[in-house]
């Protein structure tokens, strides 16, 4: 009797980073599939911070951003799965693979949503009250003309922005991540940056 369904991955939110001294993405990918829960939860820890600030450029909440971060993972060991039963699994790092799969996520996000003109104030932010109220407003004000102008770019500048400042990632990997070269997203980059400059400038005159 196949148990795929019974060993579906159920996503918590869990603390921690990368242990340097303990076994590597694909190790712990491999360990998984092979029936060890405990290697899932060590990967989403791993990874959860790095998905979300991959995500959060294309949510309109937090909520959004979470759901976003927990479709894929799920997609991400999904497809790892099906690709090792077929025998095809290819030499791209697991970290990287993820990081494909938010960004297409994300993306069709966007896409299907087709709502994010205006950004939503965090209530957070606005729940302090009291004299710091005037400037979390102005704060959220400007977080929602950065969002707006960022989701104004072109896709492949988007793209390479979030992944350089949200993720951190070098050129090199941002490239081999969008199948581009890194000097190509280093490129993008600095043009995504040249717009961004120029319409929160005209925003502001």
């Amino acid at each position: 009797m196949r148990d795929d369904e019974s060993r579906r991955p159920r996503l918590t939110v869990v603390a921690g980073g990368r242990d340097a001294g303990g076994p590597d993405d694909d190790a712990l990918l491999g360990a998984w599939l092979a029936g060890d829960d405990h290697a899932f939860g060590e990967l989403v820890g791993r990874h959860q911070a790095l998905v979300l600030a991959i995500v959060r450029r294309y949510a309109a909440t937090p909520e959004d951003a979470r759901d976003l971060a927990q479709r894929t993972f799920l997609k991400a060991f999904e497809s790892s799965r099906r690709m090792l039963v077929r025998g095809g699994r290819n030499a791209v790092p697991f970290r990287r693979w993820l990081v494909r799969v938010a960004v297409n996520l994300a993306k069709n996000h966007r896409r299907d949503a087709g709502r994010w003109s205006t950004a939503p104030v965090e209530p957070e932010w606005l729940a302090a009250g009291g004299p710091s109220a005037p400037e979390a407003l102005e704060r959220a004000q400007a977080t929602a003309r950065v969002r707006r102008a960022v989701l104004r770019l072109p896709s492949r500048q988007r793209e390479v922005l979030t992944l350089r400042l949200d993720a951190e990632l070098p050129f090199a990997e941002i490239g081999e991540t969008l199948g581009i070269t890194g000097n190509a997203a280093k490129v993008s980059f600095h043009l995504a940056a040249r717009r961004l400059r120029a319409e929160l400038g005209q925003e502001d005159a």
